[in-house]
């Protein structure tokens, strides 16, 4: 049985400071989760929150990383930065860092590979436009994605990514895929994973939903067979997050 996970990612949100304060506020109400519960905060606030965290059994992911060791990379953080860090996982592809920041299905491969050597967790994303969707393209799209973010990635490796599917015409919109339609897309996500290993790597690898989850609808969603938990974005920024994070209590 694949144990659900719940990532907030922070987005650039939150000083130091406000990062803190919003931990020491989720702390007790997320203490007993039957979940993974990860925080994706931004670069600066890592080792704060790492700090604040600690024993808390919250794990601190980050939302980007360079897939080189170091060097003349003026601004990008290094995936042994995370680590020494204390960071467990981080977020690669996610579609504003393709939509703003040039990422491709290619550097996201290097990303992942370069992530597992370090022993850091990929939340590998994926996820179609609306006008993709409206295509009736977005499966094929999803595919050539989830399939280059895996090339050359080993078997046992990719059992511990987490790959989530958001679509991107419902990320910070207010609108959510249908449960039907997210449970399609995730279990045509699974299917490509055991194309390209085997059923039981499909079986193991955890398949997250992300696109205005809230806690009206986190139970609904996150009760489908193919879904493994959530990416959540602007509801992980305040105490209703713990909502979500408890929707099976």
């Amino acid at each position: 049985m694949r144990k659900k996970i719940i990532a907030g990612n922070w987005k650039m949100n939150k000083t130091p400071a406000q990062a803190i304060e919003l931990i020491k506020e989720l702390k007790p109400l997320v203490a007993d989760a039957r979940v993974d519960v990860v925080f994706a905060v931004p670069a600066i606030d890592i080792i704060p929150a790492v700090k604040e965290t600690a024993g808390s059994g919250i794990d601190i992911g980050a939302q980007n990383m360079f897939y080189m060791e170091s060097g003349a990379y003026t601004g990008e953080v290094s995936p042994e930065m995370l680590t020494d860090a204390g960071v467990k996982y981080v977020i690669i592809g996610h579609s504003e860092r393709r939509e703003y920041f040039a990422e491709t299905d290619e550097t996201v491969n290097k990303k992942v590979i370069k992530a597992f050597e370090h022993n850091l967790i990929p939340i590998v994303c994926c996820g179609e436009t609306l006008e993709q969707r409206e295509q009736k393209i977005a499966v094929d799209w999803i595919r050539k994605q989830v399939k280059i973010a895996f090339f050359n990635v080993e078997k046992e490796d990719a059992k511990r990514a987490v790959i989530a599917y958001e679509p991107i015409w419902a990320i910070g919109t207010g609108k959510t895929a249908t449960t039907a339609q997210a449970q399609e897309i995730c279990s045509k996500i699974r299917e490509c994973i055991a194309e390209i290993y085997d059923a039981q790597t499909a079986s193991s690898i955890r398949i997250q939903y992300g696109g205005s989850v809230n806690a009206g609808n986190a139970a609904e969603l996150f009760a489908q067979p193919d879904i493994d938990g959530g990416l959540v974005g602007g509801a992980s920024l305040k105490a209703d997050f713990a909502k979500i994070v408890n929707y099976n209590k």
